[in-house]
């Protein structure tokens, strides 16, 4: 092989290992507080769709129904509108208008994932 060819392939393979792909954008899925939807089936959507523990669910639940809104995960973007398409699939099965919504997170750096701090 030449010099230069080779010096071209070492360049080349140096700067592609230089290159970072950035974060993909995170976003929150939020749950809303109604005066129809019983808290025993936001825990249980918390429980089933989002994955948390009965502790967490109730922790989640709890700030939902005081604060008005909660964060029930953090996730890309595709799994986020997953989330979101499934509550609102379960929701209307059981005749509850619980309202989930999605939005940019704020903290590209976040991964937990989980919810309130």
């Amino acid at each position: 092989m030449s010099g230069r060819v080779q010096s071209d392939i070492e360049t080349a393979v140096a700067e592609r290992t230089t290159t970072r792909l950035a974060r993909p954008r995170r976003f929150k899925v939020l749950l809303h507080n109604d005066d129809f939807t019983t808290m025993e089936f936001v825990v249980l959507v918390l429980q089933t769709i989002f994955r948390h523990g009965e502790a967490r669910a109730n922790q989640i639940m709890l700030h939902v129904h005081e604060a008005g809104v909660g964060i029930a995960g953090v996730y890309a973007k595709e799994i986020a509108e997953t989330k979101v398409a499934e509550v609102q699939r379960v929701a209307e099965m059981a005749e509850y208008p619980l309202l989930c919504t999605m939005e940019p997170d704020g903290d590209p750096d976040d991964e937990a994932g989980e919810g309130q701090p």
